[in-house]
């Protein structure tokens, strides 16, 4: 037995779980994404992901602003989908629309609801330090995040997780997710949870502003943002006029007296900068108009650039 599906989504994240639909005994009968929007050097109009997936399959997109047009319900309706599958979608959906499909929306959220609800969950459960993270399918309501739990799996995070890397793993964990939660939903075998509001956080959308390393911060927690962060909004911080990216850092437990933000050491090890806590070595840095390097190739081409009691700044 196949379900009719309309999914919505917009990134690649999305688009791995569309690949999986198609793929499967499943008939995606329309897909929605995002309106297409100026990309690369020429800001020409480029479409999403999931609509360049869905057209290479001959799948029919649309792309509403909104769905506020009774029309554009309508056209939903006329779909006639057992349910509807959104993942990175980017739209808040109205209770006319979640209530179209037969069964509902289920939405594929890339953390442990209801840990983390809100539009960056991945690179938040890193910047809080969590040890651990994962997928949930959720029944969609008219709250964010807040509907009752499907299926759930679970992925550690490790030392060496980045924003990118666990973006990668926890794509690779949610197709096999969707295609359970919805084997299930055809044998009526779901046992829906309720989620615990106490025990939610909000991932807050990333903002390239915050990617600043504040120094008077401790070191702990800006290397932590450092992993969060890359391969975006990707850390950076100031040497005069010098936007200097930083892709890889450690925190070192070592009181200084240093004025935060003063290079305490530069070795092949790293550039050590003095924080409110500790010393964050720099390990791997783009320049501008650079690739990225390791520190050790930095310094070896340029010793000049970086050198002790030089202070990188934390504002713009």
């Amino acid at each position: 037995m196949s379900l009719r599906i309309v999914f919505a989504g917009t990134p690649e994240f999305a688009a791995v779980h569309l690949r999986a639909l198609i793929d499967s005994e499943h008939q995606v009968v329309g897909v929605y994404s995002q309106p297409d929007r100026p990309a690369g050097r020429g800001k020409k109009l480029q479409p999403s992901p999931v609509k360049q997936l869905a057209l290479e399959h001959g799948i029919d997109v649309y792309q509403p602003l909104n769905f506020k047009a009774v029309a554009e319900v309508e056209q939903l309706q006329a779909l006639e989908a057992d349910v509807m599958i959104v993942v990175a979608y980017g739209l808040l959906l109205p209770q006319a629309v979640l209530d179209a499909p037969k069964y509902g929306c289920l939405n594929v959220h890339a953390s442990l609801l209801p840990r983390w609800r809100g539009a960056a969950p991945i690179q938040r459960c890193i910047e809080a330090g969590d040890k651990v993270t994962g997928i949930t399918i959720m029944q969609m309501d008219a709250g964010l995040d807040t509907g009752d739990m499907l299926h759930k799996v679970e992925t550690g995070i490790s030392n060496d997780d980045t924003g990118g890397s666990l973006h990668d793993r926890l794509a690779d964990m949610g197709p096999a997710s969707l295609l359970t939660t919805l084997a299930q939903l055809e044998a009526g075998t779901l046992q829906p949870e309720i989620q615990n509001d106490a025990l939610a956080n909000y991932a807050h959308k990333l903002k390239k502003e915050e990617a600043l390393l504040d120094w008077s911060l401790p070191a702990a927690q800006l290397a932590l943002r450092v992993r969060a962060f890359n391969p975006f909004p990707v850390a950076f911080t100031l040497l005069g006029n010098e936007r200097i990216r930083v892709l890889k850092a450690s925190a070192i437990d070592q009181v200084t007296q240093l004025q935060p933000g003063t290079i305490a050491q530069v070795s092949a090890a790293g550039i050590d900068v003095a924080c409110h806590e500790g010393i964050l070595r720099l390990q791997q840095i783009q320049l501008a108009g650079k690739k990225a390097m390791a520190v050790a190739d930095v310094i070896n081409g340029q010793p000049e650039l970086f050198q002790p009691n030089y202070v990188l700044a934390a504002s713009l």
